[in-house]
């Protein structure tokens, strides 16, 4: 690849995220605060879902968006209650699920089962050791939702959801 196309695209791609300047911030998202940025992005990834499901495919992506959906749902309470910092959060995909039992927001029992989800269908679901359903991709985006509302209902904080729809 090295002085090839694909070379250029990089050098591209390194310094589109090296100097910012100019560039317009995705809508709703250009907020200074670290929780609400991650409960901003959950809401893009449930909705960015919605619109793959409802074109009747892209049955893997969904389930990909719907589990980091998940993630940053509980990343958001967390930073809002100030469990934690935005440093805190750069770790292993499911230890968020054993930080949301440390605070209560669900039980030891419920992260594990988030966790066994995790790490038997999602790396099974993108190393493509099997092929993703409807059915698979429904429950999985009915499951994001339910935990956005669960910390939004729990945290009181709705109104800085950006959902296009109740969630």
């Amino acid at each position: 690849m090295d002085g090839s196309y694909v070379e250029e695209a990089l050098t591209d791609a390194e310094r589109a995220f090296q100097d910012t300047r100019g560039h317009t911030a995705e809508d709703g998202l250009s907020v200074t605060d670290a929780a609400l940025v991650q409960l901003r992005k959950a809401c893009r990834l449930l909705e960015a879902a919605r619109t793959l499901r409802q074109r009747n495919g892209y049955y893997t992506v969904v389930i990909e968006a719907s589990f980091v959906a998940i993630e940053r749902s509980i990343q958001f309470y967390l930073l809002h209650r100030g469990h934690v910092s935005a440093e805190d959060l750069r770790y292993e995909h499911t230890e968020i699920y054993r930080h949301g039992t440390t605070v209560n927001l669900f039980s030891d029992t419920f992260a594990d089962r988030l966790t066994q989800l995790w790490k038997q269908n999602r790396a099974e679901v993108y190393y493509r050791d099997t092929v993703a359903s409807a059915e698979q991709a429904d429950a999985m985006l009915a499951l994001a939702e339910a935990v956005h509302r669960y910390v939004l209902d729990y945290a009181s904080l709705e109104y800085e959801c950006v959902c296009s729809s109740s969630t």
